[in-house]
């Protein structure tokens, strides 16, 4: 099965262009938070969804805890996918549903340990699909890690949630060309999902871009 990939963090319409011409699948518009790579403006976001062509689906990260705030976000942008990067309470998932019933739902765990397990099962009653990631929301740390964050987590983890879910499910996190292949072996994800693997100071770097689903298309071959 072809592996999706999500290239997230787009600055703009030109990145868009450039990550749906090397393959992409998906894109991320990233809404503010609190760490990492790639937040934009509203305005920006709104002009990357809208550059995204047709085939290519843009997904705007959403930080919102509160419903209300969630839905103005998301028709703020004529998003169509949100990926919900905080642990949440599935009822959001519900709001959301209520008020825009057409939008697909992306809900992010956080994979720190076993407790990312039934987290998982549980959003997978009321999202259309997982993202795990290796943020830690509560490190209490002065500044919370979303995403972004350039590096692995336990893949193991990640395994078993493949396993004891019907939702399909991205893998994220410290992916590069360089470990993608080991990934898809241990994991078996739906789909991948990278930003800082495919970037140079902080910008699309084409040719790691292009290296990258080499790679990639690579190890499903030989799979």
């Amino acid at each position: 099965m072809r592996t999706r990939v999500k290239i997230c963090c787009m600055a703009s319409p030109s990145e868009v262009r450039a990550a749906a011409v090397a393959g992409a699948d998906c894109i991320g518009a990233v809404g503010p938070m609190p760490s990492g790579p790639g937040p934009i403006d509203e305005e920006t976001q709104r002009a990357v969804i809208a550059a995204t062509p047709p085939g290519v689906t843009p997904f705007l990260l959403s930080q919102a805890l509160d419903s209300e705030a969630l839905v103005r976000h998301v028709r703020g942008t004529h998003a169509t996918v949100v990926q919900l990067v905080r642990h949440v309470d599935p009822r959001l998932h519900l709001d959301l549903r209520g008020a825009l019933p057409w939008v697909k739902i992306v809900q992010v765990v956080h994979v720190e340990n076993e407790t990312a397990l039934p987290l998982a099962r549980d959003y997978a009653e009321t999202a259309d699909a997982l993202l795990l990631d290796s943020g830690n929301p509560a490190s209490g740390e002065d500044v919370e890690q979303l995403g972004g964050t350039g590096r692995a987590h336990d893949w193991r983890l990640s395994r078993q949630i493949v396993q004891i879910v019907d939702k399909p499910v991205y893998l994220a996190g410290g992916l590069t060309q360089a470990n993608v292949a080991d990934a898809l072996l241990a994991v078996r994800p739906f789909g991948i999902d990278l930003c800082s693997g495919v970037r140079t100071l902080g910008k699309l770097d084409l040719k790691k871009l292009t290296s990258f689903f080499s790679a990639l298309r690579g190890a499903e071959r030989s799979l």
